[in-house]
């Protein structure tokens, strides 16, 4: 991700300024940042993550938002996760952004692997909400799923081939092969 205004703008531009753009940005702390294109791979995976989850959410109280829903974590933090699930009806008021998931997904990428680890793992920690934060390799069949036990602790279950993952935020199981089906891993 590359910062894309050197001023800094209050939450209220970056808001109004976002309506305006055609691309994605996300903010903090007064700081904009371009979203980075998405490979094949990554929009394959989370099209059958959405393809997947969406029907099977649909008759309950949870949604399924694409990257293209914000997620407001706090007044100055906004950022565009790759997937995310609420099942709050506090999110019901608000069409341009969701404040209350229990699930957010990132497929992983070289150019944000790291961002996603660290700095958004830190902040999306801070979502009383949160449950589950489910990281995506797009390089093998791997999926890193962290579970929140108490307000500081969170656990890690590691998925790999063959292997059916738990989401137990929203309790549903998906094999691995659903999230990887039309995947070439070659060069």
């Amino acid at each position: 991700m590359q910062e894309v205004l050197t001023q800094h703008l209050s939450t209220a531009e970056y808001l109004a300024w976002e309506e305006q753009q055609e691309e994605k940005h996300e903010y903090e702390d007064g700081r904009i940042y371009a979203m980075a294109g998405a490979s094949e791979n990554h929009i394959i995976i989370t099209d059958n993550c959405t393809a997947f989850l969406v029907p099977k959410l649909r008759s309950g109280p949870c949604r399924s938002f694409s990257s293209d829903m914000r997620v407001n974590i706090t007044e100055n933090i906004y950022y565009y996760p790759d997937l995310l699930i609420t099942c709050d009806e506090r999110d019901r008021l608000h069409r341009n952004h969701k404040s209350y998931p229990c699930l957010i997904m990132e497929v992983l990428s070289e150019s944000t692997e790291a961002r996603d680890r660290g700095v958004k793992f830190a902040h999306y920690q801070t979502i009383e909400s949160l449950q589950e934060y489910v990281l995506i390799s797009q390089s093998a069949q791997r999926i890193e799923v962290f579970r929140r036990y108490n307000s500081k602790l969170w656990l890690l279950q590691t998925y790999t081939t063959g292997e059916t993952i738990q989401l137990q935020s929203i309790n549903l199981e998906i094999p691995i092969a659903e999230i990887y089906a039309g995947i070439d891993f070659g060069d």
